[in-house]
């Protein structure tokens, strides 16, 4: 009896693809589909890699395939991660175009970090919520207004497009894919045997704060000046309005158009922000830190602090401490 054939994952290696994470992919999705051979039964692979490369005429082609000479095509196609600047509008285009083709034909999408930039020209984010590094959050909704963007999550699936946040994230997204594709046996045995933590963990573990300042508004960004300065000891309303030398009502909306959230979430994350760096560099009790960032509540620091990062402080410390 023949070998089913293989699932194929394709990795498009558009400009500045990162080939660390090309590669990386490439083994994990090998070593996953060697794993699950004697489950499926036969001797081929489950899991067929390709690259996928555009050149000067015509869409995108198979410059890797792992299974040369088989009929198919991908059920995934991969952007990965670059370490280069998101690939500009113009140079995206094409790939936009082609994987909106792919899509059509029942190819799910995926994204890694700035991957987002060329999954973003499809079209086919607007009205969904995707991650991408958190750091590009700003660049990526002023180029895609439309597209809600969630970069507390590492990982967001949404069926027929998947997202992840920062460079090394393939991993993570490589993981999910073996576990949609061969199964969560699979894939429990393959993050054993390479010792990679399997799906579960969260960008906001690791992302810091990055305010939003380049919103052209010169009263509201010097209130964000003066929180920083004063790391959000003093958040009264008038006070923050007089700062901004605005009618509160005026600059609660002004402030909310401006930054993308209220004050009173601004100020929360601005003071979350500082107990991160006491709980990694430093070795003062939770108590002690949550009075200094203004909480005189240690419980509601604990909710707000968990309601940010995803850990309780005394997780965040054993995890990241690096004293």
């Amino acid at each position: 009896m023949p070998s089913p054939a293989p699932t194929e994952i394709g990795l498009v290696l558009y400009p500045g693809a990162q080939q660390a994470a090309v590669l990386g992919m490439s083994d994990l999705f090998d070593y996953a589909s060697r794993t699950a051979t004697p489950r499926v039964g036969g001797t081929a692979h489950a899991l067929r890699v390709s690259h996928w490369q555009l050149h000067e005429q015509g869409p995108p082609s198979r410059v890797f395939d792992s299974a040369p000479g088989q009929e198919g095509t991908p059920a995934v196609l991969v952007l990965p991660p670059s370490l280069n600047p998101p690939l500009a509008r113009e140079a995206a285009a094409p790939f936009g175009a082609w994987l909106r083709e792919r899509h059509a034909a029942g190819v799910a999408l995926a994204s890694v970090c700035a991957g987002a930039f060329v999954l973003g020209e499809t079209g086919l984010l607007v009205g969904r919520t995707i991650t991408t590094h958190w750091r590009y959050a700003e660049a990526f909704q002023d180029r895609f207004p439309g597209v809600r963007l969630d970069t507390d999550q590492l990982i967001v699936d949404d069926g027929d497009i998947l997202t992840a946040g920062g460079a090394m994230a393939w991993t993570d997204l490589g993981m999910r894919l073996i576990d949609r594709t061969l199964g969560a046996t699979v894939m429990v045995e393959t993050a054993r045997s390479l010792l990679v933590d399997p799906p579960g963990r969260e960008q906001r573990y690791y992302s810091a704060f990055s305010p939003r300042l380049r919103h052209g508004d010169a009263a509201v960004l010097k209130v964000q000046h003066w929180l920083q300065a004063t790391d959000a000891k003093d958040i009264a309303l008038p006070r923050l309005a007089a700062q901004a030398g605005l009618e509160e009502r005026t600059f609660l909306r002004r402030f909310q158009k401006a930054t993308g959230m209220t004050t009173t979430e601004y100020c929360q994350r601005l003071r979350v922000g500082r107990a991160r760096e006491m709980l990694q560099f430093g070795r003062l009790p939770v108590d002690r830190i949550a009075w200094d960032v203004g909480y005189g509540d240690t419980s509601a620091f604990r909710k707000v602090f968990i309601r940010f990062v995803g850990l309780t402080p005394g997780e965040y410390r054993r995890r990241f401490h690096a004293v």
